[in-house]
């Protein structure tokens, strides 16, 4: 199979070019180990027997000896590797010795020394619409600077966008059918319940109530949801769960980087206003909470508001994933007088932008007014300089600027 290009790709290389080793996290099925294949000189794969898992305590640095950089996939099955490849690169005194990926974070006392200094962090998520369609002529937000115009044509329709949705980023279903896809998607939800949570935190969890949970949270994707309200609603069959059992849930389940909450920006203001603080719920992938509540792409399609809840998760997870090739990171913005912006993206040298999302049109004066508001009455751009665009993503068809110099960009546009 022809291997597609993640924008994951080039952050690596230049990540390996500075530390000792990087470690590669994000949920299972996102395309870490193909990916960190292509950059190894050699590998050892943790996952296909359990003499390897043993090796790696009889004779660590004999499963570490190979050509660099040597890759330890699934390395948490064996976590006190950690340490020795700690003092390994110590050692060898050289840069890019390892990559390490995984798709569970081990138990807090394993990584008590966090390997600063020599290991980097690189978190890869299932694939943007960019990626999977090997989008070369699209429009690049990180690209778009004050004054730029836009334009362009987006050939996928709503129901396109509806079908990968329920499809989602996984690279085993690029050529799926959205029956098979949405039959693998069920199956993630079901091994996340039953399997992969326990076999990650080594903690035996509830199975149907950690699916009552992935349920709740599916209904209330891209919002602030609080462990009050997500255990009302776990609670809904007449039982009781404890908001603190909620909260052991929910951190088993980012250790699977199954939960990626969206957290809030924090920024300088120019007015009395005050920021939210409270992080957006959001799914490794939005077909995740399709599976969740059993819904194909043509019952999406016929609820406009919940598709509208999934599309804006389908735009943070691009975002994340197309800013992180230029070690970007996505926040959203809230205030105390109800001024919303579904997505705020921050770069290292200080340039950022702000990005509403619409799934149709009807909305887009609003969301024009809303960041044009943030712009020109919130934010102090003194301190913080004018944002490099305001955009508005939609599911529509067309890419223009419009007069106030607002975006109008179609998901299936964007690219790195």
């Amino acid at each position: 199979m022809t291997y597609l290009v993640r924008a994951v790709d080039g952050v690596l290389g230049e990540l390996l070019s500075a530390m000792g080793a990087v470690l590669i996290e994000g949920p299972r099925g996102c395309g870490k180990t193909t990916t960190a294949l292509r950059h190894a000189g050699s590998s050892i794969r943790l996952d296909r027997s359990p003499d390897l898992i043993e090796l790696a305590t009889l004779n660590p640095r004999g499963l570490l000896a190979g050509e660099t950089p040597r890759l330890v996939d699934e390395w948490q099955l064996a976590p006190s590797l950690w340490n020795v490849i700690r003092h390994e690169i110590d050692d060898r005194q050289a840069r890019g010795q390892f990559i390490l990926s995984g798709s569970a974070t081990p138990t807090d006392d394993v990584t008590r020394h966090s390997g600063a200094g020599r290991f980097a962090r690189l978190r890869m998520r299932p694939m943007a619409l960019a990626e999977s369609r090997q989008l070369s002529d699209g429009i690049s937000l990180a690209g778009l600077a004050p004054g730029a115009m836009v334009s362009g044509a987006c050939a996928l329709t709503y129901q396109d966008l509806a079908e990968s949705a329920v499809i989602g980023g996984w690279p085993a279903l690029l050529t799926a059918a959205p029956r098979a896809a949405i039959a693998f998607n069920r199956a993630y939800v079901d091994d996340l319940c039953g399997t992969e949570v326990p076999a990650a935190t080594g903690v035996r969890h509830d199975p149907t109530r950690l699916r009552r949970l992935l349920e709740s949270i599916a209904r209330n994707v891209a919002s602030e949801a609080t462990l009050q309200s997500l255990a009302t609603d776990v609670s809904g069959d007449g039982s009781s769960t404890d908001p603190k059992t909620i909260a052991i849930y929910m951190d088993a389940l980012r250790r699977v980087f199954a939960v990626e909450e969206l957290p809030a920006w924090s920024v300088a203001l120019r007015s009395r206003s005050r920021l939210r603080t409270s992080p957006k719920l959001h799914l490794a992938d939005p077909a995740l909470a399709c599976a969740a509540l059993g819904i194909g792409a043509e019952r999406l399609a016929r609820d406009p508001e919940f598709f509208g809840q999934v599309f804006e998760s389908m735009v943070v997870r691009d975002l994340r994933v197309l800013a992180g090739s230029e070690f970007g990171r996505v926040y959203h913005y809230r205030d105390n007088t109800g001024l919303e912006i579904d997505a705020i993206v921050e770069y290292p040298d200080g340039k950022w932008g702000a990005v509403e999302v619409k799934l149709g049109s009807a909305k887009l004066a609003d969301a024009e007014r809303h960041l044009l508001t943030l712009r020109d009455e919130r934010v102090d751009v003194h301190r913080t300089g004018q944002p490099a665009y305001l955009a508005v993503v939609t599911g529509t068809e067309y890419a223009y600027t419009l007069p106030s110099g607002v975006h109008v960009i179609p998901l299936g546009l964007l690219q790195a």
